[in-house]
């Protein structure tokens, strides 16, 4: 996969060039393969084919430097296998047909938010065909979100709650200013992600999920954490819930690494890389400024580096610019 990029990813090739890795010079181990630094995507087309073709583009938050990154990929069927069968595994192991009410954006209004998308994908395909959308604009809906809570209820029919821990925060604090509960039905779960990225207000994590189990009716198992990125085509969640560690499909593996980008052993924190094998069309190896630890359970993220040089790793912008 790195040596089909090195081919067909000029931009990338020409940097992995820079610092001596070629195709004939391949690593031995997927620890070797060079990471391209998320902010890059900022910074010029990062795909092995023709980007005006592309099936999908999901674009980036845009929090650094008020710019948006753009990541492209040329089927949308990789990307839909890898976010479906991830999310099977961890969220829906016991194979429920949910009733997914979304705090995310909606791709009807959003179409390049790789969150919207993906909650769509999994409501169509893995739910019960009655499904929420309850951002519009920067407003959150919670009014029309009780309605379908109550309705559902009613109905017996137990349901996802898919939203940012933002808007969560944002929901919770409304139904606590009116005094609102509910206790949903026997099944029901919460899936929280996104933290709080470009927010002024964060809340700790275990005093959110506190708050929904009290608000919902819910127990601590049914809150599912997951952990993704517009730059990645697969999605890491809390395994097993309340856990604390982060699981991964096997074509998603992490390393923590040094300033100078060499590979931290189990237990040490530094700055993540992510391999995803799903990121066929861009670049398997992905630098972050999340810092965290690996062990042999999993993932453990520690929070986020935004002033960390992406030393070892870091692009420069006339070089992927360059014809």
């Amino acid at each position: 996969m790195f040596a089909h990029q090195l081919r067909y990813n000029e931009p990338y090739a020409r940097y992995c060039a820079r610092i001596g890795v070629t195709l004939s010079s391949l690593p031995d181990s997927w620890e070797g393969i060079v990471p391209v630094p998320a902010g890059a995507f900022k910074e010029a087309a990062l795909s092995t084919f023709d980007a005006a073709t592309a099936a999908l583009v999901f674009e980036t938050s845009g929090t650094s430097r008020g710019t948006s990154g753009r990541h492209y990929f040329e089927t949308s069927a990789l990307y839909d296998a890898s976010l479906l069968a991830g999310f099977d595994r961890f969220v829906l192991a016991d194979g429920a047909r949910l009733r997914y009410f979304n705090l995310v954006p909606n791709p009807a209004e959003r179409p390049q938010s790789s969150l919207g998308y993906m909650m769509a994908r999994i409501g169509v395909t893995r739910g019960d065909g009655a499904a929420g959308w309850y951002v519009g604009g920067d407003d959150l809906l919670v009014e029309s979100l009780e309605i379908d809570l109550q309705t559902a209820i009613a109905q017996g029919r137990p349901v996802c709650l898919a939203a940012t821990a933002f808007a969560l925060v944002r929901l919770l604090e409304s139904m606590e200013e009116r005094g609102v509960r509910f206790a949903l039905p026997a099944g029901s779960r919460v899936m929280e992600t996104g933290g709080f990225k470009g927010k002024t207000r964060v809340v700790a994590r275990e005093a959110l999920y506190a708050t929904i189990c009290d608000r919902l009716g819910l127990q601590r198992a049914a809150i599912f954490s997951e952990y993704g990125m517009t730059e990645l085509a697969s999605q890491y969640y809390d395994a097993p819930p309340a856990s604390g560690r982060k699981a991964a499909p096997p074509w998603l593996r992490a390393r923590a690494v040094g300033l100078g980008g060499e590979t931290l052993p189990l237990g040490v924190t530094g700055r993540l890389v992510h391999v995803d094998l799903a990121n066929r069309s861009s670049c398997v190896a992905i630098a972050t400024e999340d810092v965290g630890a690996r062990y042999d359970d999993g993932l453990v993220l520690v929070g986020r580096d935004a002033d960390a040089p992406a030393r070892g790793c870091s692009l420069d912008a006339e070089d992927l610019r360059a014809s």
